[in-house]
């Protein structure tokens, strides 16, 4: 899909991020967003419930005539089941029962990687070399309830969306310790992807398994309450946890820059590390990202902004073309 500027644009839409935990919606036009509303998702059965709940609460002369939304999950076709949520819907069956012309649904981190070219430098942290002067290939990757991946490749003056399931590749183990993590992962899940230890969840099952390293017994623990003992330095265990988590998105981070050619940059998106901006770029993210043997050099020239919005995807659906019927 080629992203340019494309009939829609004028249209009143209502924009959907819908997260495992989180939906956020707000009304677009012209490429910017306001009337944002966060839900917690358990609060509804389905997305028709929610973007319903929404909708009534619009003033009346705010009634959109298209949606585009996202979702964390796979987007083929017309029927979509989300992978972290028990939502699953059909797109034209929900054009239809809420009187829109048009309803389009991409994955959640297709429209992060699509809110990059119009992302405010101040929406960012730097981390590693300066972004804002880096061209060519640009890929995004957030921890959040799962893991999201997406890419943007350079196509004259436009880009190509190349939406994925990076989430879901074989974790890298790159030391002895994290060989050992991988082990006891191995045995709870059989394939133990990315996602198993960059996600909120992930963050407790790195706990739980450096837990069982130590012989000590693992605590009930939330993954708030995993990064608050590692901010306070409250628990040792979990302060391993946090560590081994930036390194190995790092590992992960980088291995997306090799395979995409990222010079443009590899921009940090999710709902977990934007809190804890200082931590995580004092952490050995960066050092693992570059920790490639020969290719060390290269790495070090690519830059891996974190993004600070907390719903970068909002403004990418803000500004993907859409066809509307006339």
């Amino acid at each position: 899909m080629n992203v340019t500027a494309s009939a829609g644009l004028d249209d009143l839409r209502v924009i959907g991020d819908i997260g495992g935990t989180h939906a956020r919606f707000a009304l677009a036009q012209h490429g910017a967003y306001s009337h944002e509303r966060r839900s917690d998702v358990g609060k509804y059965n389905s997305l028709f419930e929610a973007m319903q709940d929404y909708l009534a609460a619009l003033p009346p002369d705010k009634k959109p005539s298209v949606a585009v939304i996202d979702v964390a999950g796979p987007v083929r076709g017309d029927k979509i089941k989300m992978t972290n949520l028990a939502w699953s819907f059909s797109a034209e069956d929900m054009r239809q029962r809420l009187g829109l012309k048009a309803f389009r649904v991409l994955n959640d981190f297709a429209a992060a990687a699509l809110s990059i070219p119009y992302l405010p430098k101040a929406d960012c942290f730097a981390i590693g070399p300066d972004h804002a002067g880096a061209k060519g290939p640009i890929g995004v990757i957030g921890p959040g309830t799962g893991l999201g991946v997406g890419a943007l490749v350079p196509n004259g003056d436009r880009w190509t969306l190349i939406p994925g399931e990076g989430g879901h590749v074989s974790l890298p183990p790159s030391n002895e310790m994290e060989d050992r993590i991988l082990v006891i992962l191995r045995k709870r899940f059989g394939h133990v992807s990315a996602e198993r230890v960059l996600s909120g969840v992930g963050l407790v099952n790195l706990y739980q398994a450096l837990c069982e390293i130590e012989g000590a017994m693992a605590a009930p623990l939330t993954p708030a309450d995993v990064t608050d003992h590692a901010m306070r330095g409250t628990d040792p265990t979990c302060v391993k946890a946090f560590g081994h988590f930036c390194e190995i998105l790092g590992t992960v981070a980088g291995d997306l820059a090799l395979t995409l050619g990222a010079t443009g940059g590899i921009y940090i998106a999710g709902g977990i590390l934007l809190r804890f901006k200082e931590a995580f770029a004092a952490s050995g993210f960066r050092a693992q990202f570059e920790s490639k043997g020969r290719f060390r050099e290269w790495l070090q020239t690519v830059p891996t902004p974190l993004i600070l919005e907390e719903s970068p995807a909002l403004l990418g659906l803000a500004n993907v073309p859409i066809e509307v019927d006339a």
